[in-house]
């Protein structure tokens, strides 16, 4: 057997035999008991609730993941990646024409594939705990405007990919390197005012008592808002968040509307206060630099492996090309882009720590931001008890007990500090 086809079969077995790990490890760590921090804000009936969303969850994840696998791994022992090519092949366009057919024929039925999923999880288990608003016409608006947004902005970005690797010898993964980085940062710019307006309605926070709260903790901190909108998030759920968008002047705070409901004044301004954290402490900055230099190994050794005749036969190809190369390489990659997926987890689980202590020093409340995570986690049935390896693999945020516990030294630290004063 093809030794290349061995190392791909192994990984994706691998990769499962992980995710079940750790599901199972993470349903094992649900505590029947409240955490003391939750005590006074959480009735019984709806922290029982919340596991039993965390259950159904799970279940469904894994449900899906046994499927792909079992669909993957049967896909390349029969030759699937072959047939679709020779399919393709037989259209006689160019290379490029045909490597775009190529991609969006295997996105496709990868997309048919995870569908069923998406749905029983959107119109079964969301609306079952009381979270979906979904309506099935924005359901079908959602991936059709997925699929208009990959075809007119990836097309042409893969198109330029091949085409750099055709033309431009053995400098050609630079100059990718330099192609993708150039269209995340013009994504960066676009998709605040283009791109997510096409899916919710943004707002601007209307004159009041929140705006004028907001507008004066932001002098304070020196930080121009470029924007600070409410987005109809409840069109399509009852969960509740806030996030920043965008660089320079596209700049934008955004807090879901049923996140401006559920929340006080001073709650929405440790919210805002966070969101600004991130900026002043220059993540989105750091984030970026960090998808650069991994995208740029990943061009380095794509380069090294690409037309590669070993890894064509181990997916039983009869044709080599420098498109199939891209989707093929994929598999090799799977390992490393999962220890660079842990690594960009644990980084932007420091972040939120050090946004979360911007926010309570520069309020002065780390009162109001425990009481906001806290009703975050309520309203979302997040899960408080999460396994350690779980969030490794998983969590780009710090389980809500460790956060609130920060802050609660970060308040204690504070009162010390004005007692000995």
């Amino acid at each position: 057997m093809n030794s290349y086809l061995i190392v791909v079969l192994i990984f994706i077995l691998l990769h499962f035999l992980l995710s079940l790990t750790v599901e199972r490890l993470n349903l094992g760590c649900i505590q029947t008991s409240l955490p003391e921090e939750f005590r006074a804000w959480y009735d019984a009936e709806k922290y029982k609730k919340a596991q039993m969303y965390l259950r159904e969850t799970t279940g469904l994840s894994l449900l899906s993941g046994s499927v792909y696998t079992v669909m993957t791994i049967a896909f390349i022992l029969l030759g699937g990646f072959n047939l679709v090519d020779i399919a393709v092949r037989a259209l006689e366009l160019s290379s490029i024409l045909t490597g775009l057919v190529y991609t969006a024929v295997l996105l496709t039925a990868a997309g048919l594939l995870n569908l069923p999923f998406a749905a029983y999880e959107t119109f079964v288990i969301e609306a079952r705990y009381g979270f979906n608003t979904t309506s099935v016409k924005t359901f079908i608006a959602d991936i059709f405007k997925i699929c208009t947004l990959s075809v007119l902005l990836g097309g042409p970005l893969l198109a330029l990919v091949l085409w750099f690797f055709e033309q431009a010898g053995p400098h050609a993964w630079l100059y990718c390197w330099a192609a993708l980085c150039g269209f995340q940062l013009c994504m960066m710019y676009a998709a605040p005012v283009i791109i997510m307006p096409l899916f919710n309605r943004f707002t601007p926070v209307p004159a009041g008592d929140l705006q004028t709260a907001i507008a004066s903790y932001a002098r304070a901190q020196n930080f121009k808002i470029k924007g600070l909108f409410t987005m109809d998030g409840s069109k399509r759920s009852s969960k509740s968040n806030a996030f920043f968008s965008g660089i320079g002047r596209f700049r934008r705070v955004v807090l879901f509307d049923t996140l401006i409901e559920k929340h006080s004044l001073p709650e929405l301004l440790a919210i805002v206060a966070h969101e600004i954290g991130h900026y002043k402490k220059h993540h989105i900055l750091k984030h970026l630099c960090m998808s650069w230099a991994v995208s740029g190994c990943m061009f380095f050794i794509l380069s090294v492996f690409l037309e590669n005749p070993h890894l064509f036969a181990a997916f039983k190809m009869e044709h080599i090309s420098i498109y199939a190369s891209l989707v093929l390489f994929a598999f090799l990659f799977a390992p490393v882009d999962t220890l660079l997926s842990i690594a960009a987890n644990a980084l932007s689980r420091r972040n939120e720590y050090e946004a979360d202590c911007f926010a309570a020093a520069t309020t002065g409340s780390p009162e109001a931001m425990i009481s906001a995570l806290k009703k975050l986690s309520i309203d979302n049935l997040a899960n408080l008890t999460p396994h350690p390896l779980k969030v490794v693999t998983a969590y780009s945020h710090p389980p809500v007990l460790q956060r609130i516990r920060a802050l609660q030294r970060l308040a204690g630290a504070g009162a010390t500090a004005g007692a000995n004063t």
